[in-house]
């Protein structure tokens, strides 16, 4: 169970201390607990009934109605409410909500709905994305356990895995070629999942690789395939004092026209990186560089 400061409550949820004092004050909506030093503390719970009252707060209910609300009913009209395409902040507050309650089908129809009004790309960049940095942040506090975020993982991998296999075929001939992978030992794939996506989607060719991958086994896949582009994530792997040393392998062992480096490892300062690496910070960054490269390249070796 989480253990939540209400400073920790005003970060998660939007709604300043204040007025989470008077909204627990006048109507009840939250019941801490005091510790032996008179401070409250929240727990999962009424961080889930928090988020779920900004929510309907946020789309014009008035707070004494809401707080008559059973959790049921409360439930029922975060996913009503949750139809304004472009409140991004209330459609994320609706997700935390569901993920609290390990509620599998609220989460799933919240963000199919996202999808279908702003699109995939848009969806995955203004409501999945700022989902998951708010995870990141209970994740640090200690307030999300394993199940959750597998719960929002998973399904997050799947409408990625669903909406890739969607798109027509690129032929290699044709297209730019890209290898995507991530390091031996890496297994945070979603934004690996989402570039290729997005590579597929403007007409690139992708040999997708996916998680763990020994490096050694780039110099018989670059043989092969002749790849233009080499493109990786680093957030866990490998250690911070070892990302020099494996950007400079990955130049030796497959030696691509451009190679992308993205992730939390690759922006530490001091890096020396070879003429041909891009470091990407933002996925946003990504999107932009595709565009303005274009899909299609010579029908030769490396398409460079």
């Amino acid at each position: 169970m989480g253990n939540f400061s209400i400073s920790d409550l005003e970060q998660l949820s939007g709604i300043k201390a204040h007025t989470i004092r008077i909204w627990e004050q006048r109507y009840g909506i939250l019941r801490p607990v005091r510790t032996a030093t008179n401070i409250r503390t929240y727990c999962d719970d009424d961080l889930r009934r928090l988020l779920n009252v900004a929510t309907l707060c946020g789309r014009g209910y008035r707070i004494s109605q809401v707080a008559r609300l059973t959790e049921q009913e409360l439930s029922k009209a975060v996913i009503s409410c949750c139809d304004d395409a472009h409140d991004y902040s209330q459609q994320v507050n609706g997700l935390l909500a569901a993920m609290l309650e390990m509620n599998e089908l609220q989460l799933s129809a919240l963000l199919s709905r996202a999808i279908r009004q702003l699109g995939f790309e848009p969806a995955i960049l203004h409501v999945a994305y700022p989902f998951l940095q708010r995870i990141g942040i209970m994740w640090q506090a200690g307030t999300v356990n394993p199940a959750q975020e597998h719960l929002v993982t998973n399904l997050l991998r799947q409408k990625l895995l669903a909406a890739t296999d969607a798109l027509d075929p690129v032929q290699p001939a044709e297209a730019r070629r890209w290898v995507l992978f991530l390091p031996e030992g890496e297994m945070h794939e979603l934004a690996l999942l989402f570039m290729n996506y997005a590579l597929r989607a403007r007409g690139h060719h992708v040999l997708y690789l996916g998680q763990n991958l020994p490096t050694q086994e780039l110099v018989s896949v670059c043989a092969t395939y002749q790849p233009y582009a080499l493109c990786t994530v680093m957030t866990a792997v490998p250690e911070r004092d070892r990302v020099q040393e494996f950007i400079a392998e990955l130049n030796q062992l497959c030696p691509v026209p451009l190679q992308l480096l993205y992730g939390p490892l690759v922006q530490q300062e001091g890096l020396t990186l070879p003429a041909n690496a891009v470091r990407m910070r933002l996925m946003t960054d990504f999107l932009t560089l595709l565009d303005q490269l274009g899909p299609v390249a010579r029908a030769t070796a490396g398409g460079s």
